[in-house]
């Protein structure tokens, strides 16, 4: 599943730092010295509590309301639930940090992929949306119909924020705690334009995405169904950006098939005809196996415009980024993708009962050495991450190798930041078995605005506002809403670029 990136100024001296989660490592936080350099914080306080762990998302953000960024790290594996447990670091207001969750009510032993938090009540702190996914039903169909039978550990959570604690209302806010559930990202923003930030989670396999409308009462209603006409099958990443300037939040969703025709046949498709007219007689929704641009249509639907854009397909995607990268004043789209190991290649699948057969025991299993031994010969082969300039219209222009991110890998978690305050995004990049990838972005070629929020309450950092800036003809929007991709959080300040020098009006 791989780590995740967060960014965000924790120690106060106006530069933002960098922060990486590890599947097995303890979070590494690396401290901006300027000028695209970072010294590592060795003695930052994110130790882990055992040496038994799988850690997975990764939040920068200001839980308790004092001004300064929190790291909430998610946690999952098939564990004991004690080694499980999410973590929240409290920073203590120079950079470093005490682990707390347990006193925040945060200590969730969930299967948690991600994190957001958002102000979902109104009431000026921040709540947390948790998504979470299911391991006893990992990749297998369903027996039956859609089924609402929650799971305390695979299902989704809500946690209201009561001040100095947090209270688990799932179920009171009509959140679905499937066991079913495979969530990978989660997005939140206002996408019926009713004033009540919405929540969008995209699954992975047969469990439809949720995408769950803000009833302003302190309940949600899941309405996927009626909002998008299709989703992606294994929804990865997501993010939720304006797009093509409408002033409308659109929902981008990541999925895994090959660009290429080579590699397209030479790994298992995940979606047969058969196996779709299942799951949508048993009552899931429309689902396939591409990526998917589901553009607002503002009456609370959306069209999916993925296959005219020209963004499709980009492999084993995880993470979409979508900024503007080059400051023309249109949202561009970075997207890693890679898997370490190709688990649906055909000839390793072909292959396997040929070789470990005669090795299965009577209780069907391998034994441990020969299941490592059949996990090594599975083939690994790294892609280049994506790279789309938005060209206006819905067109989309793949530039990786002209913007010089076309390096293989296997990439996961990824955030932008202006990390050397230059008036342009940089990205990072958490790489699987690998040195991260920090980007310097040199292609700035317009003016920029960039805009730091200071919220009222607990909420210091606004999460959650929306800002509107017109230049010339053209206006754009942002929400603020760090949360973003996969397993990340970019930088806690809104970037806009322009395509030339004009007046600029500015609405918070």
């Amino acid at each position: 599943m791989g780590g995740g990136v967060a960014i965000g100024d924790v120690n106060g001296d106006g530069l933002p730092d960098v922060c990486f989660s590890s599947n097995t490592g303890a979070p590494r936080l690396y401290l901006n010295q300027g000028e695209m350099k970072f010294r590592e914080a060795k003695n930052a306080g994110l130790d882990l509590p055992a040496k038994a762990t799988w850690n997975t998302g990764i939040s920068m953000v200001d839980v308790n309301g004092d001004g300064h960024l929190d790291i909430y790290l998610c946690r999952s594996g098939n564990l004991q639930l004690a080694n499980r447990m999410n973590l929240l670091y409290i920073n203590k207001g120079d950079g470093t940090f005490k682990e707390r969750a347990a006193l925040f009510g945060l200590n969730d032993p969930g299967y948690s992929v991600q994190a957001d938090f958002f102000d979902y009540d109104k009431d000026g702190d921040l709540d947390i949306y948790l998504a979470n996914h299911g391991i006893n039903f990992y990749g297998r169909d369903p027996q039956g119909n859609v089924s609402n039978a929650p799971d305390q550990y695979s299902g989704d959570k809500l946690y209201r924020n009561d001040g100095d604690r947090f209270t688990n209302v799932t179920k009171e806010a009509g959140i679905l705690e499937r066991a079913y559930s495979y969530g990978l990202g989660v997005g939140i923003g206002d996408l019926n334009q009713d004033g009540w930030d919405d929540i969008y989670v995209s699954n992975d396999f047969f469990e439809h995405d949720y995408l769950y409308w803000n009833q302003g009462d302190g309940t949600f209603r899941e309405g996927i169904k009626t909002a998008a006409r299709q989703t992606s099958y294994f929804g990865m990443g997501n993010t939720i950006t304006d797009f093509n300037n409408d002033q409308l939040l659109d929902v981008m969703v990541v999925d895994m098939t090959a660009e290429d025709h080579y590699r397209r046949h030479a790994n298992l498709a995940g979606l047969s005809y058969e196996k779709f007219w299942d799951f949508v007689d048993k009552g899931y929704h429309y689902q396939y196996m591409f990526n998917s641009l589901n553009i607002n249509n503002g009456n609370a639907t959306f069209s999916n415009q993925a296959q005219l854009a020209g963004i499709a397909q980009t492999d084993w995607s995880w993470a979409p980024l979508a900024a503007d990268f080059n400051n023309d004043g249109r949202t561009d789209l970075y997207i890693t993708n890679g898997l370490r190991k190709d688990v649906l290649n055909l000839d390793f699948i072909n292959n396997i009962d040929k070789r470990f057969a005669k090795y299965i025991g009577i209780n069907g299993q391998l034994p441990e050495d020969r299941f490592v031994e059949m996990l090594q010969t599975m083939p690994p082969e790294k892609v280049s991450n994506f790279f789309y300039r938005n060209e206006g219209d819905l067109r989309f222009e793949d530039v990786r190798d002209q913007w010089g991110a076309n390096t293989p890998s296997f990439s996961t978690g990824a955030a932008y930041a202006d990390l050397d305050q230059d008036g342009d995004l940089d990205l990072v990049v958490n790489n699987i078995d690998a040195p991260a990838f920090v980007f310097e972005n040199q292609k700035t070629e317009g003016p920029f605005l960039r805009i730091e929020l200071q919220g009222q309450g607990r909420n210091k950092f606004g999460w959650g506002a929306k800002v509107r800036v017109t230049s010339g003809e053209a206006t754009q929007l942002q929400q603020q809403y760090p949360i973003r991709g996969y397993q990340s959080s970019v930088e806690p300040v809104l970037h806009f670029g322009f395509p030339a020098d004009a007046p600029v009006r500015v609405e918070v």
